[in-house]
């Protein structure tokens, strides 16, 4: 079995040092540094470009620029979708947003997570978990969705959350005020 279908079936795999999905990988970040230098004016070209990188999306969608990920054709959004500046997304495994999503600046999707016993880190080995966010999701600002969440539909993500478990549909989740 392939690091990349090792990947896929959600078990440990090279992450770091396999040639396959370093290569991968150099792409996605070389196409990431293209669309992030198109001018913002050209918004024709810039929904082009993410056409190209994304695994699937919908007629109206917008990225804004700075934008960062590990591979993009698991990255899967919807019609309506607004991704605000600076976000990343490591889409290891999918990452499948729905429809009439919106997310603010400096959001965070991680489908990565490693090993908590350090030699099996040092290895390089890591696991990719698929996120799932609903339809009419609202995510708020610096928020960041962990490994294996679900999203459900209707929900409101407060600004400075932490997503570490599934969220069901009609629900406003955030951190506590301090």
């Amino acid at each position: 079995m392939t690091e990349k279908q090792k990947r896929d079936c959600q078990q440990l795999y090279d992450g770091n040092y396999n040639q396959e999905l370093i290569e991968e990988m150099k792409k996605a970040k070389d196409l990431c540094f293209q669309y992030n230098n198109i001018k913002p004016s050209d918004r024709e070209k810039r929904k082009e470009f993410i056409k190209k990188l994304f695994g699937k999306t919908g007629e109206n969608i917008t990225v804004e620029s700075n934008f960062q990920c590990d591979y993009g054709y698991n990255i899967n959004v919807g019609e309506n979708f607004y991704m605000n500046h600076n976000c990343v997304v490591l889409d290891g495994a999918k990452v499948e947003f729905g429809n009439n999503v919106f997310i603010a600046p400096n959001c965070e999707f991680y489908t990565a997570g490693h090993p908590l016993d350090y030699e099996t880190r040092n290895k390089g080995l890591e696991y990719a978990r698929p996120i799932k966010i609903g339809n009419n999701v609202w995510i708020g600002g610096n928020v960041v969705v962990l490994p294996g969440v679900t999203i459900g539909d209707n929900v409101v993500i407060g600004a400075g959350s932490v997503v570490n478990k599934d969220i069901a549909s009609n629900t406003v989740a955030c951190r506590e005020s301090l």
